[in-house]
Parts: C-alpha cells; sequence; structure tokens
C-alpha cells in the first residue's frame, strides 16, 4: 500500500517483485521457439518440405516440452505448437517481403529469420516483377495545316491516350496488387491443412456419389410403382364401368318384364 510518502509497505513489496514474472500460459520464450523451430523443421525435411501431420505435430510437443516443460503452465500441447509455427511462417513472409525490397539495402535482426529462411525460403513465392508495358502508339495523322497562334490566347493541352493510359494502368496495378496480397493470406492459411482437407473432400464426394445413385433407384422404385398403381387404377375403372352397364341393363330388362306383364294382365281384364 502506498503510505503517502512515495514508498510501499513491506506487505506487498514481495507480491510486486514477483509481477515481472508472470505471463500468459500461451507465451513463447526465445529458446522454447528455437527449440520448436528445430523439432518441427526436422520433421517438414523428413516429409521433402510437407504437411505435418497430427503425430508429427505430438513429437514435436513433446521435444519442447522434454527441454522447456518442467513448469506444467510451461507445456506445450500439439495445437500450441502448430499455431505458433504458423505465426511464425507469416512474420517470416514479412520480413522477407521488407528485406526484398530493400535491394539488401536492410537486414533482419529477428533473431529466428535465418533458421526459417533457410527451412521455408525456398518455398516463399518472390514478388512477381511487373510486366513490361507495350504502349501502342496512335496512328499518324496528316498534318493539318493552322493559322498563327496568339500570342495572348493559348489553348489547354488535350488529354492524350498516353496519360489516360497511365491513369487506368495505376488503377490496375493497385487493384492486382491487393489481390495479390489477399491470394497470399489465403495461401499462407490453407497451407497447413491442405492435404488433410483433401481427404476429407475425398470422403465427402464419395457419399455424395453414394447417396446420389441411392436416390436414383429409390426414384426408379417410385416411379415404377406409380405406373403400377395407375394401371390398376384404370383397370378398376374400367371393371367398375362394365358392371354399372351390366346392372343398368339388367335393371332395364326388368322393367321391360314388368310393364309386359302389367299389359298382359289388363288385356286379360277387359276380354272378360
Amino acid at each position: 500500500m502506498n503510505d503517502g510518502t512515495g514508498t510501499h509497505s513491506p506487505a506487498t513489496a514481495p507480491s510486486r517483485a514477483l509481477q515481472p514474472l508472470a505471463c500468459r500460459e500461451d507465451c513463447w520464450t526465445e529458446d522454447a521457439t528455437h527449440t520448436l523451430i528445430e523439432a518441427w523443421g526436422d520433421r517438414y525435411l523428413e516429409l521433402n518440405r510437407g504437411n505435418l501431420r497430427q503425430k508429427h505435430w505430438q513429437e514435436v510437443a513433446d521435444a519442447v516440452n522434454a527441454i522447456h516443460g518442467q513448469i506444467k503452465k510451461a507445456r506445450r500441447t500439439d495445437v500450441q505448437c502448430k499455431n505458433r509455427i504458423d505465426t511464425l511462417k507469416k512474420k517470416y513472409k514479412i520480413e522477407k517481403a521488407r528485406v526484398s525490397d530493400s535491394n539488401g539495402a536492410l537486414t533482419s535482426q529477428w533473431p529466428f529469420y535465418e533458421r526459417l529462411d533457410a527451412l521455408i525460403g525456398s518455398n516463399t513465392p518472390a514478388k512477381k516483377p511487373s510486366p513490361p508495358v507495350y504502349r501502342k502508339t496512335p496512328p499518324m495523322l496528316p498534318p493539318v495545316p493552322v493559322g498563327p497562334r496568339s500570342a495572348t490566347h493559348k489553348r489547354p493541352a488535350p488529354v492524350t491516350a498516353d496519360e489516360t493510359f497511365r491513369r487506368n494502368f495505376s488503377i490496375v496495378a493497385a487493384a492486382a496488387a491487393a489481390v495479390e496480397e489477399v491470394e497470399e493470406a489465403e495461401s499462407a492459411r490453407s497451407e497447413s491443412d491442405g492435404n488433410g482437407n483433401r481427404e476429407g473432400v475425398k470422403e465427402l464426394a464419395q457419399a455424395i456419389v453414394k447417396f446420389g445413385e441411392i436416390y436414383e433407384r429409390v426414384e426408379e422404385s417410385k416411379r415404377k410403382q406409380m405406373i403400377d398403381l395407375e394401371v390398376k387404377r384404370m383397370q378398376f375403372a374400367k371393371d367398375l364401368e362394365i358392371q354399372r352397364m351390366q346392372l343398368f341393363m339388367d335393371t332395364q330388362v326388368q322393367l321391360e318384364k314388368i310393364k309386359h306383364a302389367k299389359r298382359s294382365s289388363r288385356n286379360g281384364e277387359m276380354l272378360f
């Protein structure tokens, strides 16, 4: 506590002296980072500069913990090691671009630059040189006779095709640079898990194909059932119509018989 004289009480002095040692659980010391780069680099070269799988990252984490994992908070997981390497790759690309843009005038003071440059320097895409610009020469026009120019009135210089081309080229170049930065960021993000996603996409595609085949068979079966039901319905309607006509004809015959019997009985009564 502060007693108003600018000094601290003895009770709080030890706790304040320990504060500089506190850090985040995911912070990396320079020595631990060097160990991580060496462990990752060995497996990276063994895989012919290919992407590490989960078992490889676990081996990297075990190698780091064997040297720097005496404290529980200092132990690293395979995910933490992978995230740290991804961060170092992004930082290296920034340093590489800064050194390249200086044309040798600058050197990187980053302690991990030299080792990462030896490991992934050849894989980092170099900055593409700007393509040569071929300017089209406007067609020559026949000279037009003009009168003497006035010393007081000057016409404004017209905008030439060359100036228009320069303006449009500057806009296109700026847009191309922005697209290139976005593509580099996306490639850096998908570099680590590109191979792992390919197998998943392949399995997903196979599952979709199988589902499509099953769906097609089910639809074909449903179509056949609908056709059979329609044939049966038409046959049933036909049979029902025949029965209705037969019943109607039988009823008419019976009515005619009854009428004929009544006429015969009336004629007999009239004779008597």
